[in-house]
């Protein structure tokens, strides 16, 4: 548990204490003369407020290691300044120094040179995104990085730790993919991000991600003592030159989900989670099948299915071992690599937003400078948002593309180990149209994920500068569309869904205006308010207000068809209703 201990060295610098005290429940404040090397010891992070040298004698004799040591802050007695002193990346005092300083208005005065020249801080790094460090000498290392020296980083898998490193790459970085393409004599500094042990020539930083898998099988009340059988594992896998700390979990059917052993061994000696999973969802055609573990656990594999269906399907690194720790307690594992973490093509379906180019999410940026294809729809999509891809990327419209024409392109790059960015309009998955290249990705075992945008119902929503739900008059906001060409479920039909008086936010329906018009009279009063919304946050938006009875004749005078939205309901530029959030009678955490 984060412990804060705030420390103020004169009466004055109390009023600055009680500031911060404000904004962290969890810290408590101490009188200067109750330090002790309990308190040093006892605390995550101490703040010093006074003269810096008061604070520095006061730690001295008991700091140790970077590794251990509290975050010590100190803040001048006139909050103008907060200086972190020590453990400024590992401890975070770095980081609480920026918070303080956002919190008092003061300024964060950090001397740490990879914090001051916008490098990695390789010290912290595998913290981060909980890869394990391994390094000989790390200050040498990282005064080589930080002094500009040539270093070379391999990326053998993929997450999100890596996709930080490539987007963020220094000038005297260069990344390879695989070991064998470093020339390591032009290089004084080798990162390396992998599960994989290598042998190397040069001073060499590695981080372990924890993308490996561990399946188990094991006798009935197996009695053997976890320690040895993680020991036994270790070996296995140091002999095919993988690093145990590269296990994420430990993994096996339900029929083991009471074995003690394998219990142990998960939560006890490896901390990591214990999954089991169901014969059924084992039965899948993994390699090595075993008739008598078939008949037994009434699937055909366990230990190395349950490792290759934990890992998403991922490849097979270690296959089934035997062991027996006497008694007839034999074990069975295997290993395998996460499928998200392999090196190879990827699709990424990204939500452009609304159409404002400064709209998309950071990630969705991200994903667009990264791509080796973008290909956006080009109806819909305003092409300045792909104008941030990387130097030799392909963009292309999807706008006279069919289905399969659309998949075919992808599928090229992807094959070939590309990334790739579909980029669609809004969120992606409102009105999209995903679903059906989703299946083509399903049917081939292609890798990808989505990353959400801002719809047009929450551009709306701001352009009119409304909320769209209303304290005891409107809770619900409904997002639909006019029976066009593509048919409505009975039950969705717009008078029905009419009925309820929700907010009501209408896509792709102002070539049909009257129609929606005709049905939404049917339950809303015709002096409701209405606003049509075309070209959300282009620059060419327009918006038009009126009521339910003019909603016809709002649209066909101003021409208006495509990327338009309507919007329905008492919500719009309402200002009656009180929300009970901020009433001075409602109490929570940080307002007693």
């Amino acid at each position: 548990m984060s412990t804060i201990s705030i420390i103020p060295i004169s009466d004055s610098s109390r009023v600055l204490a009680e500031r911060i005290l404000a904004s962290y429940p969890e810290a408590k404040i101490l009188p200067f003369g109750s330090f002790s090397k309990e308190v040093f010891h006892e605390s995550s992070s101490l703040v010093f407020i006074g003269a810096m040298g008061i604070c520095v004698r006061s730690i001295a004799p008991f700091a140790e290691d970077k590794h251990t040591d509290p975050a010590v802050v100190c803040i001048d007695s006139t909050g103008k300044y907060v200086i972190p002193v020590l453990s400024g990346h590992i401890g975070g005092a770095n980081d609480l120094s920026k918070e303080l300083a956002n919190l008092l208005g003061a300024e964060a005065i950090i001397t740490t040179q990879s914090d001051n020249a916008n490098l990695w801080a390789l010290d912290t790094l595998g913290k981060k995104y909980d890869w394990t460090l391994i390094v000989k000498d790390s200050n040498a290392a990282i005064s080589t990085f930080v002094n500009g020296k040539p270093t070379a980083l391999l990326l053998d898998i993929r997450d999100k730790g890596t996709d930080y490193l490539e987007r963020t790459v220094p000038s005297h970085v260069s990344i390879f993919y695989s070991f064998e393409a470093i020339p390591q004599q032009d290089y004084e500094l080798l990162m390396i991000v992998s599960p994989q042990q290598y042998g190397t020539s040069i001073p060499t930083i590695t981080y372990i991600p924890k993308v490996l898998h561990l399946g188990m099988g094991c006798r009935k009340d197996m009695q053997g003592d976890p320690t040895v059988v993680y020991e036994h594992i270790k070996d296995v896998l140091r002999d095919k030159r993988l690093y145990p700390e590269a296990l994420a979990d430990v993994n096996t059917i339900d029929l083991k989900k009471c074995e003690p052993v394998l219990t142990l061994l998960a939560y006890g000696v490896m901390e990591c989670p214990f999954h089991t999973y169901t014969s059924e969802e084992l039965k899948e055609d993994f390699p090595n099948p075993s008739e008598k573990v078939l008949e037994v656990t009434e699937s055909p594999s366990v230990s190395e299915a349950s490792a290759i269906y934990a890992a998403h399907g991922g490849p097979l690194l270690v296959e089934k071992q035997k062991a027996d720790l006497g008694k007839g307690n034999e074990y069975t594992f295997a290993v395998a690599l996460d499928r998200t973490a392999c090196r190879k093509g990827h699709i990424e379906i990204v939500g452009a937003g609304p159409g404002d180019p400064d709209l998309i999410s950071i990630r969705g940026r991200q994903m667009l400078e990264k791509a080796d294809l973008i290909l956006y729809a080009g109806s819909l999509v305003p092409k300045e948002l792909t104008l941030c891809a990387k130097a030799g990327a392909t963009v292309r419209s999807s706008a006279d593309m069919n289905l399969e024409e659309q998949f075919a392109l992808m599928k090229e790059f992807y094959d070939k180990g590309l990334f790739v960015v579909r980029l669609h309009t809004g969120d992606p998955c409102i009105y999209g149209a995903i679903q059906e290249q989703m299946n083509y990705f399903d049917q081939y075992g292609m890798d990808y994920h989505i990353t959400p945008g801002i719809s047009s119902f929450q551009a709306a929503a701001a352009a009119l500068y409304s909320q769209f739900t209303i304290p005891e008059k409107v809770q619900t906001i409904i997002l639909t569309r006019g029976e066009g060409r593509t048919p409505m479920p009975e039950r969705e039909k717009l008078h029905l869904m009419a009925r309820s008086q929700s907010t009501m936010c209408i896509f792709l329906s102002a070539s049909i205006a009257e129609q929606v018009q005709e049905e939404l009279l049917q339950e809303y009063p015709e002096t409701t308010p209405v606003a049509v919304c075309y070209h959300l946050t282009w620059k060419d938006e327009q918006i038009f207000r009126g009521e339910l009875k003019d909603l016809a004749r709002i649209v066909k005078e101003n021409n208006l068809t495509l990327t338009t939205m309507i919007v329905v309901g008492e919500a719009i530029g309402n200002r009656e209703g009180l929300s009970r959030l901020y009433a001075h009678e409602f109490k929570h955490l940080y307002r007693k």
